[in-house]
């Protein structure tokens, strides 16, 4: 090639690129109007030359959109978004990626949608109601998700290299097939409860056609069936439940995530992806441009670093943008900054070395910031608490030049420091320096007892005397029947000798005893029966004691506190006893008897309390002999955590006895006997019921009538 023809070359090359460029750009949309006809809505789409075929479209149900491509077409129209709001129609977006434009119409609603050419005229016919979430059609054999990449090269016939499943995080799952080229052409559409992806000339190895048994991966997806069909292969998944998927294309890898649909609208808020949903099909095309269709569908200004680039095959449906910009960034390894409305994306090291030289010069300046002293006054902590907090060698509050001084007698503090971290410890002080709050504790400990008791006795004689001796007593006693309480009895006649008629007579004596209950005598009935000789004497006394009782006993301790600090409340006594020494000597010691509550509460961040609780009730008991002349204790005990309401009433104990003795003291075979068997028998009956119940009310203190 002689220097003539070279430098013609390089002239006209360049000009070849630009007329190449001018030859795709000749088209382009000019105009867009809107109108109604009988319940349809139509948009007019007006282009500079008529449009060689119709468009391919497809659509989405959730938010409910069309989309239509345009080859060779360009937007002319000097706006990226127009709003009609007519009919079901709310507005259209209009995103030019290199020599193709997409329009996307946002409807209310889903519309069955038509379209027809005229002249330099498209007319889009929105008419009723779609059938579910189906794609529109639009022509025979059209696949419901388009391409903007042309048919495959010639030659050697696309596959799919290996076909794997995984969990996500969240328990969808995901389908993750290996394709041999990234061009190849894949139609996605569901039928009935069943998801169906077809690779259009594409070739499947025979090791791969079989069925994927995924249940124990416990995602929606059961079953991934993949087979040939003719040309293309299908891949034919089955979830279960309710469920939506997504699908994408990082080179030659293409994902179908399929996940479970719960009734949680902000389920995407909390995954962190809460942009408007678009969809998105690129093969092989430039970064930058993937980024400005981004920055025009969401009015957001990206700034992209020079040393982004190279070519990225994508194919998102029906994601939030900014989840597609994150698997954009993760693909090419980039990474973002955003400030306001502005997002600058750059790789990650070149992101990391900036803010490292960014950080480093602020570290410089820091070290040679002038120093500044600022006094703090602590309301609630005290000043020395803080100023150990500040000092400790793990605190990031104060810098290396910073110091503190702390006066406990006007509990201040005088730290000098630069003053962006004279600020950092005045944020600091302000969430600290607040007031405890204060929680009431009111224990209530319920003693009730229910005590029973009955003494039933008889005492039984016979006694016989000589004619003799009996003419000369029965003229001193007559005849005598006594009775109650111990009278001495009724008596007639000459009284100046009593005889007794229980000694040294045959007798059953099996009475009452005088000490079944301390203090209290039995009652007795007694009375004699005599011959008219007065030689023999048959004599009876019955003896009975009843007790029934019923007590209650109220302890009623109280307590304030501040959060998460301990009290304690007691009152009782302090006893005396004699312990003996390693000396051998005795000396007095004290033993408490109290009624204490211990507690600590711990205010939880939903407005109740959780409480550590230690109830105590000792009484002396003088009924009980003890050695050495002590007194014996008796202690009622609990200890336990509890989280009550605010105000709320909670049993945290109770202990319950019963004792029921039932004694008999009898003569065999005669105290047996009926009707006349109590004579020969002693009945003791005791039924004793104790109940200690302990109540806990914790009522949290306001600040206003803390403050009061």
């Amino acid at each position: 090639m002689n220097p003539f023809q070279s430098c013609m070359k390089r002239l006209l090359l360049p000009l070849c690129l630009l007329l190449g460029q001018a030859a795709w750009a000749q088209n382009a949309i000019e105009a867009l109007a809107v109108t109604q006809q009988g319940g349809e809505t139509i948009l007019k789409l007006t282009t500079s030359q008529p449009l060689a075929a119709d468009p391919a479209s497809f659509s989405i149900a959730n938010p409910p959109r069309i989309a239509l491509d345009f080859p060779g077409v360009a937007n002319a129209l000097g706006r990226n978004t127009q709003t009609f709001n007519e009919g079901d129609l709310r507005s259209v977006n209009l995103v030019q990626a290199g020599d193709r434009t997409r329009l996307v119409l946002n409807l209310n609603q889903m519309r069955q949608m038509s379209q027809r050419r005229e002249g330099r005229s498209l007319l889009v016919v929105l008419g009723g109601a779609a059938a579910g979430a189906t794609p529109a059609p639009t022509g025979a054999g059209q696949p419901s998700v388009q391409h903007f990449a042309e048919a495959a090269p010639t030659g050697e016939k696309p596959g799919i290299r290996d076909i794997g499943f995984r969990r996500g995080t969240n328990g969808e799952g995901r389908i993750l097939v290996e394709l041999t080229d990234s061009n190849v052409g894949i139609d996605i559409r569901q039928q009935g409860a069943k998801l169906v992806v077809e690779f259009l000339k594409t070739s499947l190895p025979d090791t791969l056609r079989r069925q994927l048994d995924v249940t124990d991966f416990a995602t929606p997806v059961t079953t991934v069936n993949t087979l040939p069909q003719g040309d293309n292969v299908r891949m034919v998944i089955s979830p279960k439940g309710q469920w939506e998927h997504n699908a994408y294309q990082s080179d030659n890898q293409f994902v179908v995530e399929v996940k479970q649909v719960t009734d949680d609208p902000n389920k995407l808020v909390r995954k962190g992806f809460q942009g408007e949903k678009l969809s998105l099909n690129f093969q092989n095309i430039d970064v930058r441009s993937v980024l400005q269709v981004i920055a025009d569908f969401t009015d957001f200004n990206i700034i992209t670093s020079d040393t982004v680039g190279g070519n990225l095959t994508l194919r998102l449906k029906d994601v939030p943008w900014d989840q597609a910009l994150d698997i954009i960034m993760q693909a090419r390894g980039l990474d973002m900054r955003k400030n306001g409305n502005v997002i600058w994306i750059a790789p990650r090291d070149e992101l990391a070395a900036k803010e490292k030289l960014q950080l480093e010069a602020q570290q410089q300046i820091s070290e040679l910031e002038p120093l500044r002293t600022q006094t703090f006054q602590l309301n609630y902590h005290k000043a020395a608490a803080v100023f150990d907090f500040l000092k400790n060698k793990d605190q990031t509050v104060l810098s290396k030049r910073g110091s503190v001084i702390p006066d406990e007698r006007t509990n201040k503090l005088f730290i000098t420091d630069t003053s962006s971290r004279l600020e950092a410890v005045r944020q600091v002080i302000a969430e600290i320096d607040v007031p405890n709050r204060q929680v009431m504790i009111e224990a209530r400990i319920v003693e009730a007892e229910d005590n029973f008791q009955r003494f039933v006795g008889a005492r039984l004689g016979y006694h016989s005397l000589s004619p003799l001796a009996s003419r000369n007593r029965i003229g001193n006693v007559g005849y005598a029947f006594g009775g109650g309480l111990g009278d001495p009895g009724f008596h007639t006649g000459q009284t100046t000798a009593v005889p007794d008629f229980f000694q040294d007579a045959a007798s059953v004596n099996l009475p009452v005893s005088t000490t079944a209950l301390p203090g209290k005598q039995p009652g007795q009935f007694s009375f004699v029966l005599f011959n008219s000789a007065a030689t023999r004497f048959l004599n009876l006394e019955v003896s009975a004691l009843e007790n029934d009782g019923r007590g209650k006993i109220i302890s009623s301790p109280r307590v304030v506190t501040a959060d998460k600090v301990e009290a304690l409340i007691e009152q009782g006594v302090e006893i005396p006893y004699q312990a003996a020494t390693s000396a051998g000597n005795t000396n007095v010691q004290f033993r408490k008897a109290m009624l204490s509550l211990k507690v600590k509460p711990q205010i939880t961040p939903d407005g109740r309390v959780n409480l550590t609780v230690d109830v105590n009730k000792d009484t002396p008991n003088v009924q009980l002999p003890t050695q050495g002349g002590g007194i014996a204790i008796d202690t009622k005990h609990v200890m336990t955590e509890v989280l009550v309401d605010n105000g709320g009433t909670v049993v945290i104990g109770g202990i319950y006895t019963q004792e029921d003795r039932n004694i008999v003291t009898r003569i065999p075979v005669l105290g047996d006997m009926p009707y006349l068997g109590f004579l020969f028998r002693h009945n003791e009956k005791a039924d004793k019921k104790t109940e200690l119940l302990v109540f806990i009310t914790p009522k949290i203190i306001s600040q206003e009538l803390a403050v009061r």
